[in-house]
């Protein structure tokens, strides 16, 4: 499996962002999550994707700068999921709704991290329970990997094996050769995508400079349908996860859930003024730019480099770009990123009941995220003795 880390830290990196080699390989590494929610946002509601892009590009470069550690930009997946699903047709969303529950996603996280209640809600969640969370999620994860690879497993097989073979690789790392091989099979099998490219000219955007605001309907569209439900799976994964795998990847680098709630806010408010998407960190993310070589921001900032370039010059013809890649290959990616994540908080040196608050929180994750940190909040009081607010437990 492509660079998984063991538990011990991350092998030391000297301070400040790097752009070599594997920062470019760990930047490809989010691609499995952020392609198809991508293309789903743009297919299905026809979003510009000037907005999508450009909305990605700027807060990556952003937050690779601040943290300077591989904290991803991520579509919120929860307002992903409903926002493209078959019930969400009929309620007829535009993309004022998106642009809603932008603004309402960036109310939320600004609140509570200005006041001080994100940090104090991670308080309450012991390292059983955060890395419970964040198994699940990798779980999770594992599923949605296998589906995609359904579409072409000889493919999907093939590319994990490649992965495999050059882990330890630096003139090809693993994730190019996995790309490379995508490109190999799309040119075999559908030709015709890569004619669609010819036409495929710069042609210049920029960001308008008198955005729209959504209605009033909008608004609490955007707020009851997208926006409030994604709130808890935020808390889990977004802050409370996120924070926990960087501060075990990185404890040099450390980051705080305030901190992490702001930066939450700000890419939305920002968003919903050029017209993208809800976004968010996540321990996936992260989990995905590590596992194919990331140490520092730089592969975050790579990545929203590639993205602002696309916004600005290609805009009009990136989803035949992106559809170049075979989703089974994102499939691939995305188990090995599971693997990258969940193998993370399986270390020893936990007592029995630990590792049953971990395995219950993890089992009822995979299903709900916020159902599973509740249960683990729960459970570390009854089986723990530990109470909000006590992080003594390992």
């Amino acid at each position: 499996m492509p660079d998984v880390l063991s538990e011990a830290p991350t092998p030391h990196t000297p301070p400040g962002n790097h752009y070599g080699l594997r920062e470019w390989a760990g930047a490809c590494g989010d691609l499995g999550t952020l392609l198809p929610f991508v293309l789903a946002y743009l297919t299905v509601l026809r979003l510009d994707p000037f907005g999508v892009l450009f909305g990605f590009g700027v807060s990556m470069i952003a937050c690779g700068l601040l943290y300077k550690t591989p904290i991803p930009v991520q579509p919120m997946k929860a307002i992903g999921a409903v926002a493209v699903g078959t019930s969400a047709q009929a309620v007829a969303l535009t993309p004022g709704v998106i642009q809603g529950a932008c603004l309402v996603t960036a109310l939320i996280w600004l609140l509570l991290g200005a006041t001080g209640v994100a940090r104090r809600i991670g308080g309450w969640v012991s390292t059983p329970v955060a890395q419970g969370v964040v198994l699940g999620l990798a779980l999770a994860l594992a599923w949605q990997g296998l589906q995609l690879m359904r579409e072409a497993w000889l493919l999907a097989a093939t590319g994990l094996a490649t992965a495999w073979l050059l882990a330890r690789a630096t003139r090809l790392p693993g994730i190019l050769a996995l790309l490379l091989l995508g490109l190999a099979w799309t040119t075999w099998h559908k030709p015709d995508a890569w004619a669609a490219l010819g036409t495929l000219g710069l042609q210049l955007r920029g960001p308008s400079l008198a955005p729209s605001l959504p209605t009033t309907q909008e608004l609490l569209l955007g707020a009851v349908l997208l926006a409030l439900p994604q709130a808890p799976l935020t808390l889990g994964n977004a802050i409370i996860g996120i924070r926990a795998e960087n501060n075990r990847l990185f404890p040099e680098r450390p980051v705080s859930e305030r901190r992490l709630a702001l930066s939450t806010g700000g890419i939305n408010l920002f968003g919903a003024a050029v017209g993208a998407v809800p976004m968010c960190h996540g321990a996936g993310g992260m989990a995905a730019h590590v596992a194919f070589g990331a140490r520092t921001g730089g592969a975050v900032v790579i990545l929203g480099g590639v993205l602002l370039v696309l916004a600005l010059g290609f805009s009009h013809g990136v989803m035949q770009l992106f559809s170049l890649v075979p989703p089974a290959l994102l499939g691939a990616v995305l188990l090995i990123t599971a693997a990258q994540l969940g193998l993370g908080q399986l270390r020893l040196g936990r007592d029995t009941r630990a590792w049953t608050v971990l395995a219950l929180t993890a089992a009822v994750s995979v299903w709900q995220v916020a159902a599973g940190l509740a249960l683990g909040v729960v459970l570390q009081w009854l089986l723990l003795r530990q109470r909000p607010g006590d992080s003594s437990v390992p």
